[in-house]
């Protein structure tokens, strides 16, 4: 296939608003009630369903949920919490955020995740709890992770931001497990435009985790006001939640399409001969152990065979691609080696999966509006720019 760049821009992700989701929001808007009021409480009884009845709390940002999990855990200074340096950094700020210290552990270089052998030898008495997170949103070997916690007497905080409906041996990540945190930012999955929810195992942490979203406040009667602890500013807006009432019945259709999208690019992937020319695919499909919601298709490029070298082959590609009107992203940089969790001790080949990774990683444009043939263009332009770059 010959690429021009003539072609319309096709960027890594496009969020959906239909004209019934804006009515809607126009709907909000009108009532005078904009804050968080029924459209919040309808929106989190509507995810409690998702996720097996469970009980879940509905917040202004997918960072949010992951802090006030911390606190509902009871997590705070001289703790430890083990996590992976392939995430946005939102998944370390937190543990700082209340006092504890972030734990950075290599990643299998197949499914990009937690390597839980380096988990498990990580764990010292201050261990009080395991954040794994999905990306792209393939989940870990569930099993293996709760066994692991189990055994140590752990918490699991689950940092599920890009799983929505990806699921392990059939069942959905969130509906079973311990904390589960999801994100609706604008390029998810499913969008509050910003947004997420927490998913508890409790009526009481439930009601904990209410009152931490809003500064902690106990209200009684018609003007009894209390704080027993300090919380935050956290809640989500029923305009936000009106959104998501209307993206959530589409749920399984998003699901499905992305699925559909994500085949095509393993056949293209063929058809251009992308792993000839050392490009690294995720990991297909699999119907027995964990099945992602295929929230974005990355591959890793082979920097030290590339122009620019492991320093800036990536960028050379990225150009190359957008000059040809094709937008990619990098999801994500190791954590461990920026400026601030370098001064906390994390130097560069501690985790060499994660820094080679972190290196070549490129996320390629993947959203439910797109055709086979924008997928096809993809790598068609994605293997002649390697071609031709190549060393």
């Amino acid at each position: 296939m010959t690429v021009t760049a003539a072609q319309p821009f096709l960027p890594f992700v496009r969020p959906e608003i239909d004209p019934e989701t804006i009515a809607e929001v126009g709907k909000v808007l009108a009532s005078g009630w904009i804050t968080s009021g029924p459209k919040m409480q309808a929106f989190e009884a509507a995810l409690s369903d998702v996720f097996g009845g469970r009980p879940v709390r509905t917040f202004a940002n997918g960072s949010a949920t992951m802090e006030i999990a911390l606190r509902v855990a009871n997590i705070g200074p001289g703790d430890e919490v083990i996590t992976t340096p392939i995430s946005w950094v939102a998944t370390a700020n937190v543990v700082l955020a209340v006092g504890a210290r972030p734990v950075f552990v290599d990643i299998d270089p197949r499914t990009r995740n937690l390597d839980l052998d380096a988990v498990e030898a990580a764990i010292t008495p201050r261990t009080r709890a395991i954040m794994p997170v999905y990306l792209s949103g393939l989940p870990v070997d569930m099993d293996r992770l709760y066994a692991i916690a189990g055994k140590h007497q752990l918490r699991v905080i689950e940092d599920a931001a890009q799983a929505i409906d990806s699921r392990w041996r059939g069942q959905r990540i969130g509906a079973f497990g311990d904390l589960a945190s999801f994100s609706f930012q604008a390029n998810k999955n499913i969008t509050t435009v910003e947004g997420g929810c927490l998913v508890l195992n409790s009526p009481e942490e439930a009601l904990r985790a209410e009152r931490l979203r809003l500064q902690g406040v106990i209200r009684t009667g018609m003007d009894g006001m209390d704080v027993e602890e300090p919380g935050g500013k956290f809640n989500l807006t029923d305009v936000n939640a009106a959104i998501g009432l209307a993206q959530l019945p589409k749920l399984a259709a998003i699901t499905a399409k992305r699925a559909a999208l994500a085949e095509t690019y393993f056949r293209c992937a063929a058809d251009t001969g992308l792993a000839e020319l050392g490009i690294e695919l995720p990991l297909p499909l699999d119907p027995v152990g964990a099945t992602t919601n295929w929230h974005m298709f990355q591959v890793v490029l082979p920097t030290d065979r590339l122009r620019g070298g492991p320093a800036q082959a990536r960028s050379h590609v990225m150009e190359a691609l957008r000059e040809q009107g094709i937008g990619t992203g990098v999801h994500y940089p190791p954590i461990h080696l920026f400026t601030y969790y370098r001064s906390l001790g994390w130097r560069e080949g501690m985790l060499p999966h994660a820094e080679r990774i972190g290196r070549g990683i490129v996320t390629l444009p993947l959203f439910p509006a797109m055709h086979a043939t924008d997928v096809e263009r993809v790598c068609a332009t994605l293997s002649e720019t390697c071609k031709r770059l190549s060393l």
